[in-house]
């Protein structure tokens, strides 16, 4: 029996845990014991039954044994070793195409061999490929599994054999009264709530039965994973409230200038008038600014909804009242395209707009530096250049995030810090143009209050979107040219093809130079990832000057790009895309007033998940419906980006699948801060908290 040790230990202390191994389990997110008991199978193996090999069915794993034959290496083709078993049922060849001399001696005449892998039947003979297996003492027969085998998620170097022990190691140590494994949660909310004990679950997730329903375990909704999902959303529910109570208990400074004399001015000098849904966000934003705790909202709003206009609403009131705003976005594209938007609106009230980013350099950086420091007010634009140390505000009063997605809650934070000036806190205002589910939005962002624009302004056009298959791609070329005899703009969108900047961006080239071939009359722009911030920036003036007629692009004008006679929008293999970013696509036309059109060219055959993800651009350009489905097709990682929601990676919880657990969790949560304070705080650190001392608050 393995010797019982705090869950806290670490794997180091484990037997057999040298260096190499240590450092392979902290790859998989592995630190300590109580690491191994939440790092649950993906699926398992039945060995509790012991069939004969004459019994084996192709296309099915099983556990069988028989004495050595034969044991040979094989050269012709592929080298591999080759071993025949027989236990007088039949015979089954084992073949391995990675082993050593220590194998070949095991594996010799005679020897008796259990293993377990996929038989595979063919005329000749039936084999198994890798199986695991064991060798036999004769005179000890080796008693079979009391419970099913799990099977892990592992890496290189890391065998199940050895996570089974290790998790073995765990599973004494929780069982143990040092383990330190305590039930949190109130023994009378988990009765309401009907679901089994902590230590329960995990034993039954780790050692099901043999009569388990494997089925419903595979699909993550037997009640014991469900019991430690339910645990761990409700810890992350719980993290975002402590984040946004620790922030509410700061002081804020109140942006209420004497009068609204330059807000009034900038909104009477848009070129457009505001929807009822940014008058009534406003209204939010000027409520939140005017208090002394700071303001903490995510505003959400469908591609082209005007959130932008409602953040220059914001900045103005902070400069205003002698504040400074740092408004940050993701990438140098985006940050220049908000650097020209507040500059147009802002510059006839006199508000000075500064753009700061990796790329700024000389005198007028330091210029800028000097002003940000000496806290002038005024309003900083740029990317994540803003975090950079020597960037010092001397009164930042209000930071506003753009595409908040992209951003994690330590940076999010980070830039708060800067605004730190004793006791006082900067507000802030985070936006985002992917729209969010519900479901989703509760749980990733339940430290902000939340804002939606939910109509688009007077005059935007709806974006016909169709669907051709690339046999017809000299159709979408007679399409491209038809546009631009009308005086329009057309985008061509070479996206990512394969995990590498280098191939979208020879991608991009090669189509360029394949449309102007094309079209030798017409001036076509191109614009990737591996250009420079000033040649990027260079190239899309041009093509928002009418400069240009067709700009061949890879994904970087996924967001912020607003060029409004721009009609056409093609976007070659549009089935490797999901729907956030192709609706995000899509929303760079249709900001003018002619009609516009979106073209998905894709290259068949098309999968299921990818025709769904098509016909629901062809059907819908609502965000959320849009967002709703995507959940649905790729699940919250792919179209939020799991590392990049400020959350840390769930281990466990699936919110697509999960989802519907929400509701109670968050009722749980409400009960636990109000009645069971206690248990906040222990909750998150299991969850939330690693052994290594990173959180995601």
């Amino acid at each position: 029996m393995p010797r019982a040790r705090p869950l806290s230990a670490p794997t180091r202390d484990l037997p057999g845990v040298g260096p190499k191994i240590e450092d392979l389990l902290k790859r998989i997110g592995i630190h300590c014991l109580r690491d191994l008991l939440f790092h649950l199978p993906y699926r398992y193996a039945d060995r509790t039954r012991l069939l004969p090999i004459g019994a084996l069915q192709s296309g099915v794993e099983a556990l069988t044994q028989g004495r050595v034959e034969l044991c040979q290496v094989r050269y012709p083709g592929r080298r591999s070793l080759l071993c025949r078993i027989s236990d007088g049922t039949g015979a089954l060849t084992l073949r391995f195409f990675h082993f050593n001399r220590a194998q070949e001696a095991q594996l010799q005449r005679g020897a008796l061999i259990r293993c377990y892998g996929l038989a595979r039947r063919s005329a000749t003979t039936v084999e198994m490929i890798h199986p695991e297996y064991q060798k036999l003492n004769a005179e000890q027969p080796a008693p079979l599994e009391q419970t099913l085998t799990p099977v892990y998620p592992a890496t290189e170097g890391l065998s199940q054999g050895r996570l089974r022990r290790l998790t073995t190691e765990a599973l004494a140590a929780m069982r143990s009264d040092a383990g330190g494994l305590e039930e949190i949660i109130p023994a009378s909310l988990l009765r309401d709530l009907g679901m089994p004990l902590l230590r329960e679950a995990l034993e039954y997730v780790h050692r099901p039965p043999p009569d388990a329903d494997t089925a419903l375990m595979m699909q993550g909704r037997h009640p014991c994973q469900q019991r430690l999902a339910f645990e761990e959303l409700l810890a992350h529910i719980l993290s975002l409230r402590v984040l946004r109570s620790e922030v509410r208990a700061q002081n804020a400074p109140p942006l209420n200038p004497p009068d609204n004399r330059l807000s009034e001015a900038m909104i009477g000098a848009l070129p457009f008038a505001l929807t009822l849904a940014q008058q009534r966000v406003m209204a939010q934003v000027r409520a939140d600014l005017s208090g002394n705790r700071p303001m903490m909202r995510l505003l959400q709003g469908d591609v082209g909804s005007g959130k932008t206009v409602v953040a220059a609403f914001a900045a103005v009131q902070a400069v205003a009242s002698g504040y400074q705003v740092a408004f940050m976005a993701p990438t140098e594209l985006l940050a220049g395209q908000h650097f020209l938007n507040l500059g147009q609106w802002l510059s006839a009230l006199e508000i000075e707009v500064i753009l700061m980013s990796a790329q700024s350099r000389g005198s007028g950086r330091g210029e800028c530096l000097a002003r940000m420091r000496d806290g002038a007010p005024l309003v900083a634009v740029g990317t994540h250049a803003l975090f950079q140390e020597q960037v010092k505000f001397g009164r930042l009063g209000l930071v506003i995030i753009d595409e908040q997605h992209r951003f994690g809650v330590h940076q999010r934070l980070a830039l708060l810090r800067k605004g730190e000036s004793g006791e006082s806190f900067p507000h802030q205002l985070i936006m985002t143009a992917t729209p969010i589910p519900r479901t989703l939005a509760m749980t990733l962002f339940a430290d902000l209050d939340l804002s939606v624009i939910d109509e688009l302004p007077p005059g935007r056009q709806s974006v016909r979107t169709v669907v051709v298959s690339n046999v017809r791609r000299g159709e979408v070329i007679d399409r491209v040219a038809e546009a631009c005899r009308a005086g329009r703009q057309v985008y061509w969108v070479c996206p990512l093809i394969a995990e590498s900047e280098v191939l979208q961006c020879q991608a991009a080239i090669e189509t360029r130079a394949a449309l102007q071939e094309q079209f030798p009359h017409l001036s076509i722009g191109l614009l990737h990832g591996r250009l420079q911030a000033r040649e990027k920036e260079r190239g899309m003036q041009q093509f928002r000057s009418g400069a240009q007629d067709i700009l061949v692009a890879t994904t970087v004008i996924e967001v912020g790009v607003d060029v409004p006679n721009a009609s056409l929008m093609v976007i070659e293999n549009a089935e490797r895309l999901g729907l956030a970013q192709l609706h995000q696509l899509r929303g760079r036309v249709g900001r003018g007033r002619a009609k516009s059109d979106c073209v998905l060219l894709y290259q068949p055959p098309l999968s299921g998940s990818a025709r769904a993800r098509m016909e629901t651009m062809r059907r819908t350009t609502d965000g959320f419906a849009i967002a709703e489905k995507d959940l649905q097709l790729r699940g919250a990682g792919e179209l939020l980006g799991a590392r990049q929601t400020g959350l840390q990676g769930m281990r466990i919880a699936s919110f697509e699948r999960d989802a519907r657990m929400i509701p109670r969790a968050r009722k749980v949560a409400d009960a636990l801060v109000e009645r069971h304070p206690q248990a906040v705080e222990p909750l998150v650190r299991r969850w939330v908290m690693t052994e290594a001392g990173i959180g995601s608050v």
